[in-house]
């Protein structure tokens, strides 16, 4: 008697998990996506040359992993790209966790038209604390005009963090590209509006882990340097989407990156923390900047009276408000993102 050929599943989600040195937290990444028990995605872990336990640990769970010297985050994506075949990607830091039923809530958003899925993620501590309400607050939407014009204005949209983000897998090819950033939620954010629909979801779909060294500086005393960098960031990542965007969409009149709130926000903030003094000048340019953002009138309200409380503050005082906004508490997110309060405290 013939045996029935085993049917092969074709993976729609491939979750790529890269480490460096999280061996407290990376199992528990792991099984945040075994629990989920999903047929149709397949794991892989890459452990970015840890010199700790890290790759013990990967190695007891049982999955597919690979261990390779240190070249940094997207260095560890893109070899985890080049191990996987879904058509669709989720990088998922090892210090962060999927909640239950993510993978089932994601996978039935996604067809071939999407670009990018993105989900709220719950800020918790290094004991598995809430920290906060979901972040960032998203509304539920699918569409690529609202993000583009975004973009195109402001040269930013809200997004979550890298664990927050789901990519069709052409979008993630163009990380080979970017060999002036280490991180791997950079360009790909910006251009995959321009390479198809964006799906939005307003739940809580992962755990983003505060601990003190995350990347972002989220949860640290804000340091000049931060800024600095991301500044730099923010240049070649928009210089970067400029060229892309010659083959993407002709035409398109995008922002230069100096005229953005953004980046005179980021150059307002590392002011402050070098203990200079912001001149007027360049405190209404970023008040005008702000008012041309396409948001909504009550964001640039709280934004415009956070800037000036702390642009008339004493150097010592504003620097306690930027370290008061930048901060993960019990207060929901979204209030510490808008507070122009904290004054009282200098």
């Amino acid at each position: 008697m013939r045996k029935t050929p085993a049917v092969v599943v074709e993976p729609k989600l491939a979750v790529i998990i890269t480490c460096f040195n999280y061996e407290r937290y990376v199992g528990r990444a792991i099984q945040s996506f075994v629990d989920q028990g999903s047929d149709a995605c397949e794991i892989v872990v890459i452990d970015d040359g840890s010199t700790d336990d890290s790759w013990l640990v990967i190695q007891r769970a049982g999955i597919p992993a690979f261990r390779i010297p240190n070249g940094g985050q997207r260095a560890a994506c893109l070899y985890g790209l080049s191990k996987t075949r879904a058509p669709f990607l989720l990088f998922l830091d090892a210090d962060d966790e999927l909640l239950p039923g993510a993978l089932e809530r994601i996978l039935s958003s996604l067809d071939p038209g999407v670009a990018k899925l993105q989900f709220c993620l719950t800020c918790v501590d290094s004991t598995g604390t809430v920290l906060a309400d979901p972040y960032p607050a998203l509304s539920a939407f699918r569409g690529q005009d609202r993000v583009v014009n975004e973009i195109l204005r402001s040269g930013v949209y809200q997004t979550p963090p890298t664990s927050g983000n789901v990519f069709r897998r052409d979008v993630c090819e163009i990380l080979h590209q970017c060999d002036y950033d280490q991180a791997v939620d950079g360009v790909i954010l910006l251009a995959a509006p321009f390479m198809g629909d964006v799906v939005s979801l307003p739940d809580s779909l992962g755990l983003y882990r505060v601990h003190g060294r995350n990347d972002s500086g989220l949860g640290r005393i804000p340091q000049a340097a931060t800024f600095e960098r991301d500044l730099r960031r923010f240049r070649s990542r928009l210089a970067h989407l400029r060229v892309l965007l010659r083959k993407l969409s002709p035409g398109a009149a995008l922002i230069e990156p100096e005229k953005t709130y953004y980046f005179q926000f980021l150059e307002f903030c590392a002011a402050i923390l070098r203990g200079s003094r912001v001149g007027g000048k360049s405190f209404l340019g970023l008040i005008r900047s702000l008012l041309v953002e396409p948001r909504s009138l009550k964001w640039k309200i709280a934004n415009a009276l956070f800037v000036a409380a702390t642009f008339a503050a004493p150097v010592s005082c504003a620097q306690s408000l930027l370290a008061f906004r930048l901060s993960v508490g019990r207060r929901a997110v979204r209030q510490i993102l808008r507070a122009p309060a904290g004054i009282s405290r200098c």
